[in-house]
């Protein structure tokens, strides 16, 4: 791949980033059943065995006394416990060891949960290829037909997407450019991760992944 320098080569790199993280943010969203959905103000449970004496704006009113007491007792709240999607600074990245086999490369991308909460992925995360001189490489990320899902990662546990490429030239390829380091945008995230990556990159610079999915390994 020919390089740029200077101001040129800044430019290339912002567009790309821009690309990537465009598709990113929109294949890491929930999809509409992993939505929490908040249920309507004033709706209380109905009374099991066909007692209605506390029905009504009476009723209404016990059971918000009922529930102030208990918040108030427990001293914390469901917006204090709920789980957030993890962000950039809350991960780690690695790529892990690699399956080589007539030309074909297959690896774990790898991220882990480095902070003290528990937060969770979903979907695909973006891709872009460095080589040793600082410079982007054309990087073709091909998302794989497999339907994304949560993955929830306690303190220090990690998810994976399978990453795949050729090593072997084709069509009109002479040679393959070989990365050095991989930028790495979680799902739904702005800032990336970078972390080595050592691999000739054939097919014009595609690589396959597939989305994240609980555990380190394929």
């Amino acid at each position: 791949m020919k390089r740029s320098s200077g101001a040129g080569r800044l430019t290339a790199l912002s567009t790309m980033m821009a690309g990537v993280l465009m598709a990113s943010a929109a294949c890491g969203s929930l999809a509409p059943s992993e939505r929490s959905v908040t249920p309507a103000a004033g709706a209380l449970p109905q009374v099991a065995g066909g007692d209605t004496r506390l029905a009504g704006p009476k009723a209404a009113s016990a059971d918000a006394r009922l529930a102030g007491s208990a918040a108030a007792g427990s001293g914390s709240s469901g917006a204090e416990t709920a789980v957030e999607r993890c962000r950039t600074g809350a991960l780690a990245a690695r790529v892990g060891a690699v399956d080589a086999g007539a030309g074909q490369r297959y690896a774990p991308l790898v991220v882990t949960n480095r902070s003290a909460r528990t937060c969770w992925v979903y979907g695909f995360v973006g891709l872009i290829m460095i080589d040793r001189n600082g410079d982007a490489l054309r990087t073709r990320t091909r998302r794989e037909s497999v339907q994304p899902h949560r993955v929830t990662l306690r303190p220090g546990a990690g998810a994976h997407a399978r990453l795949h490429w050729t090593e072997v030239p084709s069509g009109r390829e002479t040679r393959c450019p070989a990365a050095a380091r991989l930028m790495i945008i979680p799902p739904d995230e702005v800032a990336h991760l970078e972390i080595p990556f050592t691999a000739a990159v054939c097919d014009d610079g595609r690589l396959d992944i597939t989305p994240m999915a609980p555990g380190t390994r394929l």
